[in-house]
């Protein structure tokens, strides 16, 4: 794990919401089942796919506390972190509670109202949309599958180049079997069949992640996995430099 480096820190707080149009994911994770799910912290909770095929959501452990999986990526954490897709907070929760500059965003009202109960900071944002602190974040964080998030890795990695400082880390979450790299039409669903509005989601392992992150000059530092889950880590581009020539003819001797 590198060493923490000090950068400006970003300002926390919530900032006011435009008039946009509200995508579908948004939506849908705004929707029923599941904030229900997150009120009870339990599921079942899936993604059904538009084949019909279904994703098992873990509410119970994205309500539980920081599990050994968690706590390792809490460690490679460095300055201000921010987590997108937080869900309930555990990890924002975690974060606060050593004292670490932190924030959560999510979609889905129910989720900041569940991570502020933890004693986490949180705001309803997007993160393709105004957040505090843009290019200011020391980590990003994509866990439980929120790689997944916008249904299109490359404007996500793009979007969190520009989230984070310049040489600030990424640690995501990838999906065990590394040979699955789809761009998929999902809805969330509970037991009962309550579907919300179809919307896109990106389901990557960590070879396929890499292949993404390298195409967009992003720099693969670390990879690790427990028996269960995976995870990469990954540092942005660098800013292309500026352009300091003056405009005009130059003289010759």
């Amino acid at each position: 794990m590198s060493g923490a480096r000090v950068a400006t820190t970003p300002r926390l707080g919530p900032r006011r919401t435009t008039g946009r149009a509200v995508p579908a994911a948004d939506r849908a994770w705004s929707a029923d089942p599941y904030a229900d799910a997150l009120r009870a912290g339990r599921g079942p909770l899936f993604l059904r796919r538009s084949d019909g095929r279904l994703l098992p959501l873990d509410v119970e452990r994205w309500c539980a506390e920081p599990d050994a999986a968690d706590l390792e990526v809490l460690e490679r954490c460095e300055g201000a972190v921010l987590d997108v897709g937080c869900g309930p907070g555990r990890l924002v929760a975690a974060l606060g509670a050593r004292g670490r500059r932190v924030l959560g965003i999510d979609v889905s009202e129910a989720a900041v109202a569940h991570t502020v109960r933890r004693g986490g900071q949180a705001v309803p944002a997007s993160v393709f949309g105004p957040l505090p602190g843009t290019g200011c974040w020391d980590t990003a964080l994509l866990m439980d599958g929120n790689i997944g998030i916008g249904g299109d890795p490359a404007a996500l990695l793009d979007r969190l180049a520009r989230v984070l400082t310049a040489g600030g880390l990424l640690i995501a979450e990838t999906v065990p079997d590394p040979e699955v790299d789809e761009r998929i039409l999902v809805q969330v669903t509970d037991a009962h069949g309550s579907p919300g509005e179809l919307f896109p989601w990106a389901r990557l392992g960590t070879p396929a992640l890499l292949r993404h992150a390298r195409a967009r000059g992003w720099h693969p530092e670390d990879q690790w996995s427990t028996p269960t889950r995976t995870f990469a880590a990954l540092r942005p581009p660098a800013p292309a430099p500026a352009d300091t020539t003056r405009g005009g003819p130059r003289r010759t001797a």
